[in-house]
């Protein structure tokens, strides 16, 4: 009797190990998991107690803007020890189409977010209709300015809400007859559902090039004064470029448009050219004076765009 006892008493006593250590493990893991939640709740709390840099204190609003545009001496760094933009000045005429060309890295978009004051320049002045853009109510300012993209953001709705933005103000008829004008009412009514057609999370039952077609129409629907577009037309088919190409003759007519060009067509377009390198402006004027200079625009042109229109021809 005394060793079934015994060896009862080792086989509890091995059950009841086990049953003591598996709380003890889970409780290690949710320790960790714990720890993990702790790291990144830090991180949020971090954005939420991040107080915005762009003050709105302007007072001035306008609408429609003209849409003439000037940098003079603009100084610029996302960080205070590394500067962006060194000290550049350029002037844009209302209803001139500018495009802005260059390497990557050289200052392109930061001259959009500087436009929209989504970042405040560490010196020199930006205005918009000869007023500085810090004197405007940021409502105001951002309400005459359109943005078109490279990455197009569109909500798992459809596209006639993802063109409006619930803007009660904008109607069907407005929608279609906008639609058109730039030439993608048949694409759209092409799609199940035409305008109700629900594009999903981002966009994803659309190719790129057909969620720029929307991002573009949602653009012309506001009728901006000054219109911005980050072009990009590299990595769609040939059908789809020509109607990006002939929403973008459209909706650039008769307003100020800033075009970070990638495209040859675009560049031949343009009234004004502005070439940047590394922060600064090289270079600026039309297709056939810069290539007259044989400067830094005349190598680009050489090694990027004639290339590009060998393989058109």
């Amino acid at each position: 009797n005394i060793e079934v006892d015994l060896a009862g008493t080792i086989f509890a006593f091995i059950l009841y190990i086990e049953m003591l250590f598996r709380p003890l493990r889970q409780i290690a893991d949710k320790f960790n998991t714990l720890q993990m939640g702790m790291v990144a709740a830090n991180r949020v709390f971090k954005i939420l107690d991040t107080d915005s840099r762009i003050q709105d204190d302007g007072t001035y609003e306008k609408k429609p803007v003209s849409g003439d545009i000037s940098f003079r001496k603009v100084h610029f760094g996302y960080l205070e020890e590394e500067e962006v933009l060194h000290g550049i000045s350029f002037e844009v005429k209302a209803g001139e189409t500018v495009a802005i060309v260059g390497a990557t890295g050289a200052g392109k978009s930061t001259i959009i977010n500087l436009l929209n004051r989504f970042y405040e320049i560490n010196s020199g002045s930006i205005c918009v209709d000869g007023v500085d853009i810090r004197e405007y109510r940021l409502a105001s300012l951002r309400k005459n300015i359109a943005i078109v993209l490279q990455d197009v953001f569109l909500f798992a709705d459809t596209i006639a809400n993802n063109i409006t933005l619930k803007d009660d103000s904008v109607t069907t008829e407005t929608i279609e007859e906008a639609a058109m004008r730039i030439g993608v009412h048949e694409f759209i009514t092409t799609l199940p559902g035409g305008y109700q057609y629900n594009v999903k999370e981002r966009g994803t039952m659309l190719s790129s090039g057909q969620r720029q077609l929307i991002a573009f129409l949602r653009a012309y629907v506001t009728n901006p004064s000054i219109l911005i577009l980050d072009e990009a037309t590299s990595s769609v088919d040939t059908y789809t470029e020509q109607l990006i190409q002939k929403a973008t003759d459209k909706i650039t007519e008769g307003r100020t448009s800033i075009i970070i060009a990638h495209r040859l067509a675009t560049v031949k377009k343009a009234d004004k050219i502005i070439v940047m390198d590394a922060g600064e402006i090289v270079e600026i004027g039309t297709h056939k004076e810069l290539l007259k200079t044989d400067g830094y625009y005349s190598k680009l042109y050489e090694a990027q765009f004639l290339a590009e229109e060998e393989n058109v021809a």
